[in-house]
């Protein structure tokens, strides 16, 4: 049970890469979740980023029971699930405008600064889940600034298409 719940975790060792595996593990979570979006489209995301969800905050529950640090470095999974949530907009865009989703890569940069600078600065409700002190807050600072990162994407999307001009 602890190998899965590790695996699972740091996002399949993952997040034993240094430095910054933070970084690293929403590295690995874009080409995984252009595979998924490529092949079930934004619900298929969706329903990845949700599985993720739960598992990760199962097995960062089990890794952290009885430690002094409720988030070590190594959890990435919830760097995971940030990232993808992150990505929603970019998926959605491509496929409502019936493009590749490579050809929407301005979409996948933004999505990946902006998800890294709100998870390292964690600004206002970002904070406030990462004091929790819990599973939940582990996996929740990143649901939240793939929110705010999402957010930022449609921005820079309205911006770039003139919309938002």
């Amino acid at each position: 049970m602890k190998a899965l719940t590790h695996c699972i975790a740091t996002f399949f060792w993952v997040g034993h890469l240094r430095p910054a595996p933070g970084t690293w593990g929403s590295l690995a979570a874009l080409p995984v979740g252009y595979g998924i979006a490529l092949h079930g489209g934004v619900w298929g995301l969706a329903l990845a980023t949700l599985t993720a969800f739960a598992l990760g905050l199962w097995a960062t529950a089990e890794e952290t029971r009885g430690k002094a640090d409720h988030d070590p470095s190594e959890i990435v999974i919830d760097e995971v699930v940030g990232q993808w949530i992150a990505l929603f907009p970019v998926v959605y865009g491509a496929i409502a405008a019936g493009q590749e989703l490579h050809r929407l890569w301005p979409g996948w940069v933004t999505a990946f600064v902006f998800f890294r600078l709100f998870d390292i600065t964690k600004p206002w409700l970002i904070g406030w889940a990462d004091r929790r002190g819990d599973a939940l807050g582990v996996m929740l600072d990143d649901v939240i600034a793939g929110v705010f990162a999402a957010i930022v994407v449609l921005a820079a999307a309205g911006f770039a298409h003139g919309v938002l001009m």
